[in-house]
């Protein structure tokens, strides 16, 4: 794992997590056996929906970081609300691998030429973003620190 962390320092990591959702953002409205983008499906709005979690996650990271600020309880939420996205990044992983086994049902269609290539890029991306995600988590808990409860709970302010 440190060689990963001496690879991929915190600043590329973030940079390239932002990079691989937008990616994501826009091939989520695109159909691998068509080759064309439909942007009325309401299915094709969950990425776009779930990376907000992801990109809020991430700028508070990269504030904390640069701060040089500890955890607090809103960061410890948005950290459980990307565990939430998590499964959904898998799920469309998998939903993307069963689509490109899939081709072979279609032998009697014109599939496009770009299936499978398109098909293998945003198959990598999502594990790419897998990933990613969880090398965030460690950037969390290396450069910002561990969530501790008993610290958290003192400064909270029942007034407020």
């Amino acid at each position: 794992m440190k060689s990963i962390l001496s690879i991929l320092p915190w600043k590329r990591g973030l940079i390239l997590s932002v990079v691989t959702l937008l990616l994501l953002i826009v091939f989520s409205f695109y159909g691998l056996y068509t080759n064309k983008f439909y942007f009325f499906k309401f299915d094709n709005y969950l990425i776009p929906l779930v990376t907000l979690v992801h990109f809020t996650f991430l700028y508070v990271l990269w504030f904390k970081i640069k701060e040089d600020e500890v955890t607090d309880p809103q960061m410890r939420t948005l950290e459980y609300g990307l565990y939430v996205v998590l499964p959904i990044y898998g799920y469309k992983l998998f939903d993307t691998l069963a689509i490109l086994f899939s081709s072979s049902d279609f032998e009697n269609h014109v599939i496009p030429s770009t299936f499978i290539p398109l098909g293998i890029l945003i198959f990598m991306l999502y594990l790419l973003i897998i990933g990613l995600t969880f090398l965030a988590f460690r950037y969390r808990k290396d450069l910002v620190g561990t969530y501790n409860f008993d610290e958290i709970n003192r400064h909270i302010d029942t007034w407020d």
